[in-house]
């Protein structure tokens, strides 16, 4: 598995990268093999490590963002919430890691709007797929809510989860 460590305003050591290097092999490696790439942002926020966790494996993005005072402990929570989540959705994980075709890329733009503040943008190329595996995206992602091109209708669609825990669909009416 390739990792990518960052650190956000701070300097993090040699031995903590190779650790954490090590941490997400071994852990994580079961479940990506070779061909998953991770990246870890770290950066320190009111004496606490907060810790960002992405692993992209063929169309899936598992996301995990842990604090803690230490780095260790906040690297091992972030491991442990990914393997949370595909232990919970494991079957419906298993049907999606056959499907290499969705890429997702992100690119930050200067805000173009002085009214609001705006402090980024997103790009990324969107697939067809049904509104169970948005839904199952969304919540690989952490994510409230995530657009996608929904495959029976070839509209964009933003599927969103609401206060009660239940999920709804947003879609556009022609006018």
């Amino acid at each position: 598995m390739k990792t990518t460590i960052t650190a956000k305003k701070m300097q993090i050591p040699q031995n903590f990268s190779d650790h954490a290097q090590e941490r997400i092999d071994k852990k994580l490696g079961k479940f990506f093999g070779d061909d998953a790439n991770a990246k870890v942002v770290i950066s320190e926020l009111k004496n606490q490590i907060v810790l960002e966790l992405t692993v992209k494996y063929n169309s899936m993005i598992y996301r995990a963002e842990r604090s803690a005072e230490d780095k260790n402990a906040a690297l091992d929570d972030a491991i442990d919430k990914i393997i949370r989540q595909i232990r919970r959705n494991k079957t419906k994980i298993e049907k999606k890691l056959k499907d290499t075709a969705f890429k997702q890329q992100f690119a930050d733009n200067v805000p173009e709007n002085d009214d609001y503040d705006v402090i980024r943008h997103k790009k990324f190329t969107m697939r067809p797929m049904t509104e169970d595996e948005a839904i199952l995206q969304m919540n690989m992602l952490g994510h409230n809510f995530f657009m996608f091109t929904n495959a029976n209708t070839g509209d964009v669609n933003v599927v969103y989860k609401r206060t009660e825990g239940n999920y709804a669909v947003l879609e556009p009416e022609r006018a």
